[in-house]
Order: structure tokens, then C-alpha cells, then sequence
């Protein structure tokens, strides 16, 4: 009994697929202090109300909001002024410098053409952004946070994506509460 090369590898191949050896997860973890109580006398509402009150001083705008659930969802983007992505120069290009030029004969009769242009730097409405987006529940008397951060370069591409539930950024979320 003959068996086709292909089979063989198409075997040995499909052999050293794996499963993962846990779902995705928020890496860092989110932080102890981003978890905490709000105060007993206050009505839910009025934690709620509060809390926009701080993001919004903050520069945050409200994407979505649930007063039934207490669930906020806000966010803010600022212009990443002379951004580096370490992977730009991937295909030679190198550090948002891009040269375009060509070259072409004609089949009947003589013709020539060249054409060079060239760009330095993105265009103005063409920058690299990163968006910060916080998301807020206030239930049963307490406040849960979430908090992540995405970089986008100039083509509007993702490069970078973290969670960014940190100390610091819940201890000043508390003390302005």
C-alpha cells in the first residue's frame, strides 16, 4: 500500500497543531485599587453622577452610559506627536519617509516619462493616535474600573494595546471621588 508524499506531510503537519494553554487574559492584571467602596450615604445616582463629573474634568467624553446597570463607558485620544513604531521600517521604507517615482515607454511611436515625488513626515490629518478608554461600574455600593490603552499609527493601524488598570490612575480616580 502506497501513500501519497502530500498525505504524509499534510499528516505531520496537521499533528503539531495545538490548543492554547489558557484563554486570553488582561495582562497586566487589573489592580486591587481599582475595586473599591463607595460611600454608604450616597444614593447610586448620585455616585454615578459624580463619577462622569470626574471623567469629564478629565478630558474624557462618553461613549455609553447605563444608569440601571451603573455602567459608564468614556474615552479621550490625544495626537502622538513625533511617534516612533519600531516596525515602520519593516519594508525599507524607514521612519515615514516614503519616495515614489516611475518610469514608462510608450508601445507606438516614441514616448518617455519619469515622475519622482516625495513626502516628508505624515500628512496633517494623518498623525499617530492614542485612545484611552475607561469603563465604570457602580453596583451594590461598589466601583469597578477598567481601564485600556490602544496606539494607532499613522495609517490608522493598531501597534500597541495594553490594560491600564493601574494604582495610580485608580488612587486619583478615588481621592477626586
Amino acid at each position: 500500500m502506497k501513500i501519497p508524499i502530500s498525505i504524509v506531510c499534510l499528516l505531520a503537519l496537521a499533528g503539531c497543531q495545538v490548543v492554547p494553554e489558557r484563554l486570553p487574559q488582561a495582562e497586566p492584571a487589573p489592580s486591587a485599587a481599582c475595586y473599591f467602596p463607595t460611600s454608604q450615604t450616597a444614593a447610586p445616582y448620585d455616585v454615578l453622577t459624580r463619577s462622569i463629573d470626574v471623567l469629564e474634568e478629565w478630558g474624557f467624553e462618553l461613549d455609553a452610559t447605563d444608569a440601571e446597570l451603573g455602567l459608564v463607558t468614556a474615552s479621550r485620544q490625544r495626537t502622538l506627536i513625533g511617534y516612533y513604531d519600531p516596525y515602520d521600517n519593516a519594508y525599507g521604507y524607514g521612519r515615514n519617509m516614503r519616495v515614489f517615482g516611475g518610469f514608462g515607454l510608450g508601445s507606438r511611436g516614441s514616448s518617455i516619462g519619469i515622475g519622482v515625488g516625495g513626502r516628508l513626515g505624515g500628512h496633517p490629518r494623518h498623525q499617530a493616535v492614542e485612545v484611552e478608554r475607561v469603563s465604570l461600574l457602580a453596583r451594590d455600593g461598589y466601583i469597578r474600573l477598567s481601564r485600556d490603552i490602544r496606539r494607532f499609527d499613522p495609517l490608522g493601524d493598531l501597534r500597541e494595546s495594553y490594560s491600564a488598570s493601574n494604582d495610580d490612575f485608580c488612587l486619583r480616580f478615588q481621592g477626586a471621588l
